[in-house]
């Protein structure tokens, strides 16, 4: 497990157990809580344009790391209950990907790789 994540997956623990909070991390609450906070994180961004998502004022941008940061933690905890090395599911997640579009394919193309 990468050792960053592996930190912050100890510090959530030792949070919840200071908390007496694992009795209500079911991997079923984490994952309710892990789509509430995402939504949360699309809210800042709802009725901005392409252009005005991309220059956030300095208050925006907090915001939205705070919201980021909720979405991590969600999923750190998540993935401790359910046994899930998150850095290995993502390099494996890139490699499934890498086959699914392949560069000299997908090339500029919001395509799905099922309507190639």
């Amino acid at each position: 497990m990468d050792p960053t994540i592996e930190s912050l997956t100890r510090s959530l623990r030792a949070f919840a157990a200071e908390r007496e909070w694992a009795q209500f991390h079911s991997p079923k609450n984490l994952a309710c809580a892990l789509s509430v906070e995402a939504a949360e994180l699309l809210e800042h961004f709802q009725w901005l344009t392409e252009e005005q998502s991309r220059q956030l004022t300095p208050e925006q941008l907090a915001a939205v790391g705070q919201e980021a940061a909720d979405v991590l933690l969600y999923l750190l905890q998540l993935a401790d209950q359910l046994g899930i090395d998150l850095a290995e599911a993502a390099r494996e997640k890139i490699e499934v990907n890498a086959r699914k579009y392949p560069a000299s394919l997908v090339r500029g193309s919001s395509r799905k790789y099922t309507e190639r």
